[in-house]
């Protein structure tokens, strides 16, 4: 009994071409959708990328309504930031410099 021969080269490709061959006519012999399928086709596109756009429109609106919330947020915090810390005058600005240069030197003294 004789063993499996491997295909060569020639044999695969023009077993390729044969299949190849054989789509084309079967697609050549299918039938060809009437005017009726093709416009029904046509609207039923339509709608879907009328619902697609719908969609995206309404994400974008979304979007937009959060930007604008977080913009208004970040305002409302600056504002009441601004409200809520009133500017420190020049003798608390001097006692808190000093305390920050005391409290480095402290920590820098304990070093050899």
């Amino acid at each position: 009994m004789k063993g499996y021969k491997e295909p060569g080269f020639q044999e695969r490709a023009s077993a390729s071409a044969r299949a190849r061959e054989k789509a084309l006519e079967q697609m050549k012999a299918a039938p060809k959708p009437d005017e009726a399928e093709l416009a029904a086709r046509a609207v039923r596109r339509a709608e879907r990328e009328a619902r697609a756009a719908e969609k995206h429109a309404a994400r974008e609106a979304k979007k937009e309504g959060e930007r604008a919330d977080r913009e208004k947020a970040r305002i409302a915090i600056e504002e009441h930031a601004r409200v809520e810390k009133p500017e420190r005058t020049e003798a608390e600005k001097k006692e808190a410099r000093d305390a920050r240069y005391a409290a480095r030197k402290n920590r820098n003294s304990g070093r050899s």
